[in-house]
């Protein structure tokens, strides 16, 4: 009689096939971390691309947080489960030649480049072809996929750090450079608005002191002017005076008197020209 599993070891055993980054039932190829858990390698590889660019060939389990280091082949280096990898499907049956049914495949034409069996080699289409043991093309052919593999990875890995290269060169000119710039224009202006301040303050003081030494010169003309204005009045009024005068030789004294003496005082003009007032200090 056959005993049945228990309902719990069954949801024990669904859990140990589930990927701890996908949730879901493995999927081929199934990978094996060196701390014994277990993930799709498309899972592990998405892992690894991401912290890759922090930690290159460095990851963590994200079941323990186990330090994984790959090889040069990076996530295709790790081991194949090939138990959990086979737990969903059986195995492929031998292939068997199409033109031989009772016959497995076992050689490998070079000329026409397909796999078929030594009665095809004999008798068959591919009596006259150059033929290889089946084996032997195998492991050169997965040697070469092998090196491949490896190129496509140091190519990822050369892309991945040119990337991460223009990642910073654009973090360096967002942060570093535009600050830098943004500052050293910030400074270049103040320095430009103290030497116009300073430039103002200079010219301000040459036009206050042009203008107090205007002023100093034109009120000195003025009590220059009033005092000859004053003289002259008072000549005018003597002269009047002196039209008054009834004796002909005391007027003829007295006017060329006068006349002589007030010519004198007042005949020295003051010079003086509006236009050399308006002139600019600079």
């Amino acid at each position: 009689m056959m005993r049945l599993v228990p309902e719990s070891a069954m949801e024990e055993l669904e859990k140990q096939l589930l990927c701890p980054v996908c949730l879901e039932m493995f999927s081929k190829p199934v990978v094996i971390l060196p701390c014994q858990h277990n993930l799709c390698r498309k899972c592990a590889n998405d892992i690894f691309q991401v912290k890759s660019r922090y930690s290159k060939s460095v990851f963590r389990c994200p079941s323990c947080r186990h330090e994984v280091t790959l090889n040069r082949h990076g996530v295709f280096g790790l081991q194949r489960n090939l138990l959990n990898q086979t737990w969903r499907a059986p195995l492929s049956p031998q292939l068997m030649c199409e033109e031989h049914p009772d016959e497995k495949i076992n050689i490998y034409c070079v000329l026409c480049e397909t796999p078929t069996c030594s009665l095809c080699k004999v008798f068959g289409r591919h009596r006259d072809c150059e033929v290889a043991p089946l084996g032997t093309v195998y492991v050169r052919m997965k040697s070469e996929l092998s090196d491949g593999i490896a190129g496509l990875i140091a190519t990822n890995d050369h892309l991945q750090a040119v990337m991460s290269q223009m990642e910073d060169a654009c973090r360096t000119i967002e942060v570093d450079n535009g600050e830098s710039q943004c500052e050293h224009l910030r400074l270049s202006f103040a320095a430009l608005e103290r030497l116009l301040d300073q430039r103002k303050q200079h010219l301000v003081e040459m036009i206050t002191e042009h203008q107090d030494e205007q002023l100093r010169h034109v009120r000195t003309l003025i009590r220059a002017h009033g005092g000859r204005l004053e003289g002259g009045v008072a000549l005018v009024e003597n002269a009047i005076q002196t039209m008054d005068e009834p004796h002909m030789s005391t007027f003829i004294q007295v006017t060329h008197f006068r006349q002589a003496r007030d010519f004198l005082a007042i005949s020295a003009p003051v010079p003086f020209s509006h236009s050399a007032l308006s002139g600019a200090p600079f």
